[in-house]
């Protein structure tokens, strides 16, 4: 796909998506709904953004200001990003910044209380389950501002040679006791910006922010680019309009005391930020690495990520599709979009194919009763009845998901699409009955998550347990290219059963435990530590048809590797992570969980994350010396900010932005066939996936994803 289709694509999902915005909650400062207390608000937010090679790392830093006359405590909450680690929280305390240090939830929040009750300056930052990041600081003095900053780390997703990224600000509104309890203030009143810096192993072509087309991109050489926004005065009618700071060293880019303090329209809170990038095409398959090892004795960090090259044939035959469709209240601004989307894709489906229509809200009903032909004559009727449905009440996923698991055709090939916003809040909500369910059934089930705030958890396990894969789709996104990435999936084999085996190295401590299935486009990201440095093996097995494939390869464990520190926090978090899906999985008590809920608070602490049982802590460094509160986190903090300089430093000779190293480790024996390029989008979709796309994209138009099921050929 060249890169005038690619922004003409682009264009086409803004064009689409335009005026398709629900009234829905966003990050911002929350206030109790009947409470008199009066309002604090956001003077700045700065958004820092350094994406290279595997991993981002954002940095939000804000500005509250206090207009009135008390001392008020700010609470401020924000959606929780995907996969992402908080592991720095600073907070300035008579001008100096000071750094949270993470210990067990319920001390912090002991100890945060009674700060808050001295008058003493202290912050706390907690997680709320899978919701969202909500951060409290006290006290905000009268006619005076606070400044914090807040730092996370989260892996980089690229699939078929696109990158996405999404900074997340729309509350997902599934939450209905904090909405119902909180007023949210999302305005900024001054200033506001977000800058990127992307660098990457391969050449870039083109980057897009579809719903922020006033942002300024720049090209600094072919694997480094800048992405800046804002808002300036010289755009008033824009609430995020151009801010480039082009002229200003990057140290300064996101730096509020460097930033112009003019009349500036204010800014809002409330729709996510999403930067694609696109990989040229034609690039190969290849095994990347990074690691971090800090000493000759201490064990070394690695991130690798294997990246199969476009070898998986096309699927042939008829299908039987079973839509599984959120109705419940939170999808009310979407649906009349979403029956258009469904109308236009069932158009397209081949005679050769049968749908079904199930629909949930707290009850399900098999609305097409039954599979039926995909005809016109069938669906057009069928669709004006839809059409009439007013969307209201609860979320009964489990009922939803039986009713469309009932009648399968086990001699035909059956894709169930899921799609929904929210949350299981009606009937079975017990994870463990989720699993069961999807385990029990031969199937696969492919759900689009829209918005912030789901319950990704649940949802990415039960594609899971199904062999088949999630996509999380924000209101910002380009719709276009997230539909084109599910087509090339639902048309094509995939490996299954796929099991990574490294030979040499002492190598331990492996994350994902399970790999499952691999689908075209799909990275396979793999973290562990090693003892050894030396040459180790690989071998990845699979399963494609019912055939069995190996690819081997041959790279090198380095000696001493100093540059990616944070790969030791993105390590830990992703095995919490896995410590976290098993207690899910096992669906017992808390008591019974208790070593694993051990293990979780040992790992977060070690390595100063939060997590749904620690928190982040800041008091003045007088208190944390009285509570012996030992300060490993500044010294890690240290540690990355450390690296991070030093792998931006420009070139000595040159004073250019410095190039991008290739982490490539198979160079020498390529992993993959070299024949075979990478995935991409465009490639390799042939007839069946023009009507498979229309399908998928009409569905996605409305952010009512869909979802591909794959037949193993």
């Amino acid at each position: 796909m060249n890169s005038k289709l690619f922004s003409s694509a682009l264009a086409l999902s803004a064009a689409l998506t335009f005026g398709v915005t629900p009234s829905v909650d966003a990050a911002g400062l929350l206030k109790p709904i009947q409470s008199n207390l009066p309002d604090l608000t956001i003077k700045e937010h700065h958004v820092n953004v350094i994406l290279e090679h595997s991993y981002a790392v954002t940095s939000i830093e804000q500005v509250f200001h206090n207009p009135n006359a008390q001392a008020l405590e700010a609470i401020y909450s924000f959606p929780l990003p995907d996969h992402a680690a908080v592991g720095e929280f600073t907070y300035w305390i008579d001008g100096k910044p000071v750094t949270g240090e993470v210990i067990k939830k319920q001390q912090a929040h002991q100890i945060y209380e009674q700060e808050k009750q001295a008058g003493r300056e202290a912050a706390l930052v907690e997680q709320d389950q899978y919701k969202s990041f909500d951060i409290n600081i006290t006290p905000v003095q009268p006619n005076s501002d606070v400044r914090i900053k807040l730092v996370y780390i989260q892996p980089a997703h690229v699939d078929s040679g696109v990158g996405r990224y999404v900074y997340p600000l729309e509350d997902g509104g599934v939450d209905d006791q904090k909405n119902a309890f909180w007023s949210r203030t999302e305005q900024v009143d001054k200033q506001f910006s977000f800058n990127m810096r992307l660098t990457t192993g391969y050449p870039v072509d083109s980057i897009r922010l579809p719903q922020h087309p006033e942002a300024a991109i720049q090209q600094l050489n072919p694997q480094q680019w800048r992405v800046s926004l804002g808002n300036q005065a010289a755009h008033p009618t824009d609430s995020l309009a151009l801010k480039p700071n082009s002229d200003l060293p990057d140290e300064q880019q996101s730096n509020p005391q460097h930033q112009p303090n003019t009349g500036l329209p204010a800014a809002h809170l409330d729709k996510d930020i999403v930067v694609y990038w696109r990989h040229s095409e034609n690039l190969p398959g290849s095994v990347d690495l990074l690691s971090y090892k800090a000493a000759d004795n201490a064990p070394g960090t690695f991130m690798m990520t294997l990246t199969p090259g476009d070898d998986l044939g096309i699927l042939q035959g008829g299908r039987d599709w079973v839509f599984v469709l959120d109705v419940s209240g939170s999808m009310q601004g979407k649906y009349s979009t979403l029956i258009e989307g469904v109308r236009q894709g069932l158009a397209k489906l081949s005679p050769e194919d049968r749908f079904k229509i199930v629909l949930f809200n707290n009850r399900a009903s098999d609305f097409s009763q039954g599979f039926q032909p995909a005809t016109p004559e069938v669906i057009n009727p069928l669709l004006n009845q839809l059409q009439q449905y007013q969307p209201s009440s609860g979320t009964d996923l489990y009922s939803g998901l039986s009713l469309g698991l009932k009648n399968i055709d086990a001699d035909r090939s059956t894709a169930m699409i899921l799609v929904t916003d929210g949350v299981a809040n009606v009937g079975v909500t017990e994870k463990k009955r989720f699993l069961d369910l999807m385990e029990a059934a031969d199937i696969r089930l492919f759900t689009f998550v829209m918005g912030n705030s789901a319950n990704r958890p649940l949802l990415n396990s039960m594609t899971e347990a199904s062999n088949g894969f999630a996509i999380s789709v924000s209101n910002a996104d380009d719709i276009v290219g997230q539909l084109m990435l599910a087509t090339s999936k639902m048309t094509h084999q995939a490996l299954r059963d796929v099991q990574l085996k490294i030979d040499g190295g002492n190598v331990t401590d492996l994350t994902p435990d399970q790999i499952g299935s691999l689908y075209r486009g799909e990275q396979l990201t793999v973290l562990g530590h090693y003892r050894t440095p030396e040459p180790v093996k690989l071998t990845l097995t699979a399963k494609v048809g019912g055939q069995s494939r190996h690819y081997n390869t041959e790279i090198t464990l380095p000696q001493q590797s100093l540059l990616h520190p944070e790969l030791e926090r993105i390590w830990a978090f992703a095995r919490i992570e896995n410590i976290q899906a098993a207690m899910d999985y096992l669906g017992e008590s808390e008591a019974a969980n208790a070593d694993s809920i051990q293990a979780i608070t040992d790992l977060a602490i070690q390595y100063d994350l939060v997590t749904e049982y620690t928190s982040m802590l800041v008091v003045r460094d007088e208190v944390f010396k009285q509570l012996n509160i030992e300060r490993n986190n500044q010294q890690r903090i240290a540690t990355e900010q450390q690296a991070r300089q030093q792998r931006l430093q420009p070139s000595a000779q040159t004073a250019a932005p410095p190039r991008a190293n290739s982490h490539r480790a198979d160079k020498q024996k390529p992993m993959f066939n070299p024949s075979q390029n990478r995935a991409s989008l465009g490639s390799g979709s042939g007839a069946i996936g023009h009507w498979v796309l229309l399908l998928i994209g009409a569905l996605l138009l409305v952010h009512v994803g869909n979802q591909r099921k794959r037949q193993s050929a």
